[in-house]
């Protein structure tokens, strides 16, 4: 499982998007919080009662037209919130994704280095044995029974 390089490009353009796509989300919460603060600014100083009645009439549409304005940028957060929370649910299946692999990774180094010290101790036990052997094979109490059993014979 070992990628190499291949991972690099894919991951690197994701994170891009990925930064691409919070710029644009953080624009997006201020542009539609910034028009909230305006329009209501604006209904805060026209809410002031005139006497000339057009007038009157005139701050009531200017009032209605910012209010609408308003909701329009709040039901704007509202679906930022819930592209958030999809982008939330999905991105975590996605660090979940990178997490089993990293963990994979890790256990196929881990496998590795472990493979390494079992050689690393065959080759050990093997020139021990090798070594135990020769000195079985040269020793006077080897030599003395091979004798004694050539003289049961």
């Amino acid at each position: 499982m070992n990628k190499g390089g291949v991972g690099d490009g894919p991951t690197a353009a994701a994170a891009a998007a990925a930064a691409q796509k919070q710029k644009n989300l953080l624009q997006r919460v201020d542009n539609d919080i910034g028009s909230i603060v305006d329009n209501f600014s604006f209904i805060v100083n026209v809410a002031r009662v005139n006497d000339p009645p057009v007038r009157n009439s005139q701050e009531a549409f200017m009032m209605e037209v910012r209010a609408s304005r308003m909701v329009q940028a709040a039901d704007s957060l509202l679906k930022l919130v819930s592209e958030l929370k999809q982008t939330a649910i999905f991105s975590g299946f996605a660090s979940l994704n990178d997490h089993v692999e990293q963990r994979c990774e890790e256990f196929e180094q881990l496998a590795e280095k472990t493979e390494r010290a079992l050689s690393g101790v065959a080759e050990e036990a093997a020139a021990s044995l090798k070594e135990l052997e020769s000195h079985y094979y040269s020793s006077a109490q080897r030599n003395s029974l091979i004798c004694e059993d050539c003289e049961l014979e």
